[in-house]
């Protein structure tokens, strides 16, 4: 599935929800699934700064594709973190750089965040981004 295909049904599966509060249900649950983060990366190099809680984000290339892990310690951060993955990882690290990421619009996410939590969001796919851009120049 690339990754247009991947936001596609992202955006499918939030239009079945009538409220804001159903959708951070849903946030939550994608949280609770996030495949956890090795304990050894979870150190202060891996912090995504600009985020008001503490979200640890790992990146590794496999055959050209890069794999992401996280974890968060507040439920609504794990679940934007597990989106993000859901939609980038297993993707090429131009894939990545070239995203422009239209599910967060398409769903309201950025625009049903607080402040906060949307300074928060912007810092995950950037960091993700230069993730992607560090490990593209890794041959």
């Amino acid at each position: 599935m690339n990754i247009a295909e991947k936001e596609q049904e992202l955006i499918d599966s939030f239009s079945i929800y009538d409220d804001w509060m159903e959708k951070y249900e849903y946030i939550i649950e994608l949280g609770k699934d996030l495949p956890l983060i090795d304990a050894a990366f979870k150190k202060e190099e891996n912090v995504i700064k600009g985020c008001q809680s503490t979200v640890w984000l790992h990146a590794e290339k496999k055959d050209d594709k890069i794999y992401f892990t996280a974890d968060a310690d507040a439920i609504i951060a794990k679940g934007i973190i597990a989106l993000l993955i859901d939609v980038m990882s297993g993707e090429t690290p131009q894939t990545i750089l070239d995203s422009d990421l239209k599910f967060i619009k398409e769903i309201g996410l950025q625009e049903h965040l607080s402040p906060t939590r949307s300074n928060g969001l912007v810092a995950m796919v950037k960091q993700m981004k230069l993730y992607a851009l560090a490990l593209n120049l890794k041959k």
